[in-house]
């Protein structure tokens, strides 16, 4: 990405904006021995869940919320009581992996539910150039739940339970961009950046997500075509026009993110 200017405050300012603590002091919530994520204190007393499904525990001096049972098992009834009393997102029917504090899966989760709950997830983004250094970039389809109309990567999506990083690189890359990565030049992975601050989408979420991004060059006649419906379009831009939408704050902040560590 040689030429693209952007101030060094603008920069440290998106990273400072994916590194923010919680609005309100959040307590742990744990499932059979494993801390699996947080809510907000008074997150049950709304939920009013059934006897015998969560109790409130001390692990040392820490108080939080312990759920009885298997984590899958667990948290799918949760899952569904915060669907039936509107504190779940968009429900997806789509499982993500619950990890311990050693990142160890130990359960699945959907996907609706983990901003509420601060479970940890994991996503996939693919940067591209074209072969004269232009960027390939998507603008969100408007009917996203999910920073709808806003500019993204090429490619950018959850890793679901299941999947490995790799996998979920090529399933999101066909889906999305309508490309195999037998297609991509020069494919490599370029680090992971870790996130954590309140979620803007859901009242009483906090988002802690790990990004695994890769980089990659389009050669001529190779354009990305989207297949599910989640991209309102494909631009190349240069340069300037990147740099313009950047400070413009038109793109998503994980994409910002990685676009911002993509500069040299």
């Amino acid at each position: 990405m040689s030429g693209l200017a952007l101030e060094a405050s603008w920069v440290a300012r998106q990273r400072a904006r994916a590194d923010q603590p919680p609005r309100t002091p959040r307590q742990s919530l744990w499932c059979a021995g494993a801390r699996i994520g947080s809510v907000e204190p008074d997150f049950f007393a709304r939920l009013a869940p059934p006897p015998g499904l969560v109790k409130g525990t001390m692990r040392g001096d820490e108080s939080g919320w312990e759920l009885q049972g298997d984590v899958t098992g667990s948290l799918s009834r949760l899952a569904h009581l915060m669907r039936d009393a509107g504190l779940a997102h968009v429900w997806r029917d789509e499982q993500l992996a619950v990890t311990d504090e050693a990142g160890c899966a130990v359960g699945t989760v959907e996907r609706a539910v983990v901003r509420p709950l601060g479970i940890t997830t994991f996503a996939v983004h693919l940067a591209a150039l074209s072969p004269d250094g232009r960027h390939w970039v998507q603008q969100r389809s408007l009917a996203k739940a999910n920073d709808p109309g806003l500019w993204d990567t090429l490619m950018g999506g959850m890793v679901p339970a299941g999947e490995s990083l790799e996998t979920a690189l090529a399933r999101e890359t066909r889906e999305e961009a309508g490309l195999d990565l037998s297609q991509l030049q020069g494919l490599r992975w370029r680090g992971r950046i870790p996130t954590r601050r309140p979620s803007g989408d859901i009242e009483g979420g906090y988002v802690i997500e790990h990004i695994d991004w890769f980089d990659c060059v389009l050669p001529w006649g190779v354009t990305p075509c989207n297949q599910d419906g989640e991209v309102e379009q494909f631009v190349l831009l240069d340069a300037g026009q990147l740099a313009d939408k950047l400070l413009g704050e038109q793109f998503t902040l994980e994409a910002a993110l990685v676009l911002t560590h993509h500069v040299p």
